[in-house]
């Protein structure tokens, strides 16, 4: 049986990857590696616990010696790369947390996995000719879009945050590892994600956290700001399939063709809450104050998911009209649990 080392899965979109990875893919096993930070929290794979092909270790991805350990110890054969500080207004905080993990730990991690798979450049240790190492990356590496126009697999980056910064150092890094090295990389570079399990600091989880306490929700600047949304479970899916299938040393764009506005985000939670938990007066869009603006905050993103469409077969299940009716209702189910 082989194993693959994801990482960082403690957190959103791991969460949701490892339970569906572990049922479509039953050959293999997977180790959980998480430094459990603000944004990881063991109670989002209470699902996977005892599971006979599930381990989880707690560590950094950063350390050396650990990685070393681990992939001797399970024989890794694969790598699935999660693990990366990604809340935009904290990296404009405290920006060498982000170039610490995203950047420094992206490569130990690829480097240890080129010392155990490989012999020397574009020679593979017989046996391990196909362990693959797969980078999940994000569309804000691209920068930021006017009014039309798509993010493609050959947009030129332009990153604008410390954090966008940062990982699109670490897609250099990984990058770098296919030419020079003859690795077998993938990436894939996703738009905004919304679902179960993400963190309460992201704008969804924040409206929804908001409205339900009878607080103010915050929108930045004029609310205008546009991004793609794709429905998290969606983008597991085309993690899987990139990783089963994808071509070596590509790029995969993963997007849900989605695009919405911040204000029609927060109009249309308040709108479904209205109806599933309505007030006892008025409706929860009373409650919508606009902000401050983020400092560099990009206008648009949207994604041209074409090629994964064309070549793997890929497609988003959810609209964002299905989807944040899900999500909803998820975030819902845990208020009442914890309350």
């Amino acid at each position: 049986m082989k194993a693959v080392l994801v990482t960082g899965c403690a957190g959103f979109i791991g969460s949701n990857f490892v339970p569906y990875f572990l049922e479509e893919y039953p050959e293999t096993k997977i180790i959980n590696l998480d430094l459990l930070t603000y944004a990881g929290n063991l109670t989002n794979l209470k699902e996977v616990e005892g599971a006979d092909r599930y381990t989880f270790i707690e560590g950094d991805i950063c350390d050396r010696d650990l990685l070393e350990q681990l992939f001797a110890e399970h024989d890794i054969r694969g790598v699935i790369h999660f693990a990366a500080e990604s809340h935009v207004d904290n990296s404009i905080k405290n920006p060498g947390v982000f170039i610490q993990t995203n950047v420094n730990g992206t490569f130990t991690l690829i480097d240890v996995a080129y010392k155990y798979w490989m012999d020397k450049p574009f020679v593979f240790k017989s046996g391990y000719e196909e362990c693959r190492f797969h980078h999940i990356s994000t569309d804000e590496v691209y920068g930021t879009l006017g009014e039309t126009g798509l993010f493609t697999e050959e947009t030129p980056y332009a990153p604008n945050s410390p954090y966008s910064a940062s990982k699109a150092g670490s897609d250099m890094i990984v990058r770098s590892y296919f030419h020079t090295y003859g690795m077998n990389t993938l990436i894939t570079n996703c738009s905004n994600n919304y679902g179960p399990k993400q963190h309460n600091e992201k704008l969804i989880p924040t409206i929804i956290r908001k409205a339900i306490k009878g607080e103010d929700i915050p929108i930045y600047g004029d609310g205008s700001n546009i991004r793609d949304w794709l429905y998290v479970l969606d983008h597991c899916k085309g993690i899987a399939l990139v990783y089963e299938t994808g071509s070596v040393g590509e790029v995969y764009n993963i997007g849900g063709c989605n695009e919405r506005n911040n204000n029609y985000i927060a109009d249309k939670v308040c709108e479904i809450l209205d109806d599933l938990q309505p007030k006892v007066a008025g409706s929860y869009k009373d409650q919508i104050r606009f902000v401050e603006d983020r400092a560099g905050h990009d206008l648009r993103y949207a994604i041209d998911a074409t090629k994964i469409e064309t070549q793997l077969g890929w497609k988003a299940d959810e609209s964002f009209e299905t989807g944040i009716v899900k999500t909803i209702q998820w975030y819902l189910e845990k208020l009442v649990a914890t309350a």
